[in-house]
């Protein structure tokens, strides 16, 4: 049983501290807070994470096949630069004309669930990130390669998702009311963070994928 409990908090733990630094998914949980309330932030992030522990699902069960697939890395590697930089435009914009947070988001992010798969499906790093963590834990003898501790460990994962969200949700929420007639800046400040990580993903789509610290760069 002590075993099991650990593999669900490795899981957790993982999924929770790859989640806090700055990245996409996490970015766009602030703005939908602010434009739609929290709510419709946990509805994106529920459809965030179920694509997360989707993918990490395939990951465990089809490692090696998983990982020999490179040209699909690189191809979402290069959707999800394109959709960062319209991210930035669209912060540039909102803060160039003085608007609120959430008017940097496009349109159709209305429909958070959905909007919240979209772009957890199209982040390629889940899959470089989750085979490096997994193949740890496998070496080490902490993940057992059977389905209940797959089970527990993707049941972990799925929760620190979550409790990462919750942080930018909460906090961001609480930073944007502390800037109430300030938000232009955030706008700016968000709009260099997404250029600095299109920056980013592009190093890491024209190389082999490799073992990276963050699962949302």
């Amino acid at each position: 049983m002590a075993k099991l409990v650990k593999i669900f908090f490795w899981g957790l733990l993982i999924s929770f501290a790859g989640s806090l630094p700055l990245g996409t998914m996490n970015v766009a949980s602030i703005q939908i807070t602010v434009r739609d309330g929290v709510q419709a932030a946990l509805i994106y992030s529920f459809g965030s994470m179920f694509v997360e522990i989707f993918y990490v699902r395939i990951i465990v069960e089809a490692m090696g096949w998983v990982f020999r697939r490179t040209k699909v890395f690189r191809i979402l590697g290069w959707i999800t630069i394109f959709i960062l930089l319209c991210m930035a435009v669209g912060s540039f914009t909102a803060a160039i004309q003085m608007s609120g947070l959430g008017n940097a988001l496009p349109p159709f992010s209305k429909n958070h669930f959905v909007y919240g798969v979209l772009l957890s499906a199209l982040n390629p790093l889940h899959f470089v990130f989750w085979f490096g963590w997994s193949t740890v834990l496998l070496n080490k003898g902490i993940l057992v390669a059977d389905r209940l501790h797959y089970n527990l460990y993707v049941a972990g994962i799925g929760t620190g998702t979550i409790c990462g969200f919750l942080v930018f949700i909460f906090g961001g929420n609480y930073v944007v009311a502390a800037m109430e007639d300030k938000q232009y800046l955030l706008n700016w400040i968000i709009g260099v963070v997404l250029v600095a990580t299109a920056v980013i993903q592009i190093w890491k789509t024209l190389k082999v994928p490799s073992f990276v610290n963050s699962k949302d760069l």
